[in-house]
């Protein structure tokens, strides 16, 4: 290892770090906006105060991480000066070692950095749905559960299961997963969409293959500033007993709750709740969600057109395949990321394809559509 070629590329770039991610201009605009925080009246304008609170809290979100890294970078340059004027041989381990971690650590940075939204630091509801295909589609669907689950402790995040469906014969018809933690949305937005799996369907006597399609929505939990002004003539509220596993109410009450948004067909459903009350409330929590963001996508003024041009849960229409006969292979359409070892991906072993999203989504080197409503199709 040439150290003074790697001792001139540290520097660099910790020169260049800072610059690229208009670091002083962040803190700038932070002293700026603290200036307003702490000016007389501040909160008497709630919603712009809302605003500027939290544009302080992304800013720093992201000078925090910088001066770790910066830190890092200083240490690797000491390191270098030390390896040059002592026995290289002796450190180069060391050094290999100290690259590829500050490597990781700038590659978990900058994607982060991606994460610019309004919307990508929040918490969010992820929602899965099989398409036609009855038994098998609603096995796919609760495979990408477990998977999505098993996702999202690997983050150390926390999820809560606010609406589960069993299937008739085995899986889910419909699951609703509330997930908690740092940059949930920003991240799980990537899977918005339709997963294909084709596989020997444990189902068939004959041991055919089969081909099953599964939806999955991702909506952010939208802060309370941020709500509709939701007609109450506009919903209808049914309530139904709890089916599924888990709790003592379950099976025992009508509490669980289904609302009905009558002007765009928008229906949600909560029944992980103790009582009534509560799983109208979680409910509305997430109806107000789907509803920002419905009317940040058509722009408010195309509200009438909510329930517009859905895609199918089908053939054509998928973000990634799962392809477990006649060979294993996951490809995500998106991005040509591919991996050959499928089980680790459905233990939760995501990252490289949220990575690969995220970045080409940003870069533009494949423009990504927006996320469209998925709706049941003919399956393949």
């Amino acid at each position: 290892m040439n150290s003074w070629i790697v001792r001139k590329a540290v520097n660099n770039a910790s020169k260049s770090l800072g610059g690229f991610f208009d670091i002083e201009g962040k803190r700038e605009e932070i002293s700026q906006m603290e200036e307003k925080v702490n000016a007389p009246g501040f909160w008497n304008h709630p919603q712009e105060a809302q605003e500027i609170t939290k544009k302080i809290k992304r800013h720093k979100d992201l000078i925090i991480p910088y001066e770790k890294l910066h830190s890092r970078f200083s240490d690797l340059g000491e390191l270098i000066e030390m390896a040059a004027e002592e026995d290289e041989e002796e450190h180069e381990a060391e050094l290999e070692t100290e690259l590829t971690e500050l490597e990781e650590e700038f590659a978990a940075f900058e994607l982060k950095c991606t994460l610019s939204g309004e919307h990508d630091a929040s918490n969010c509801f992820l929602n899965i749905h099989p398409g036609a295909g009855g038994t098998e589609s609603c096995d796919w669907a609760s495979m990408l559960m477990r998977m999505y689950l098993r996702h999202i402790e690997r983050r150390g995040w926390k999820a809560d299961i606010v609406d589960f469906q069993e299937g008739d014969e085995a899986g889910i018809k419909n699951v609703t997963i509330h997930v908690k933690g740092e940059y949930a949305y920003g991240y799980l937005r990537a899977e918005v969409g339709v997963h294909r799996l084709v596989r020997i369907s444990p189902f068939d006597a004959n041991s055919r293959r089969h081909t099953s399609f599964t939806a999955v929505h991702v909506i952010p939990e939208v802060d309370e500033e941020l709500e509709v002004d939701i007609d109450p003539n506009d919903l209808r509220i049914d309530t139904y007993r709890s089916t599924g596993a888990g709790g003592q109410h379950v099976n025992t009450t009508d509490s669980a709750i289904r609302i009905t948004h009558i002007p765009t067909n928008i229906v949600v459903t909560c029944q992980n709740e103790r009582s009534q009350r509560q799983n109208k409330l979680t409910a509305m929590k997430i109806l107000n969600a789907k509803l920002v963001q419905m009317m940040e996508e058509e722009q408010a003024d195309k509200i009438d057109e909510l329930t517009g041009e859905k895609r199918d849960i089908a053939w054509g229409n998928q973000i990634r395949s799962y392809v477990f006969h006649p060979y294993n292979m996951i490809k995500d359409h998106r991005t040509g990321v591919e991996v050959g070892n499928v089980q680790p991906v459905m233990d939760g072993e995501l990252d490289e394809f949220i990575a690969a999203y995220l970045r080409s989504s940003t870069a533009g080197n494949k423009k990504v559509k927006k996320s469209e409503p998925v709706t049941a199709g003919k399956g393949a």
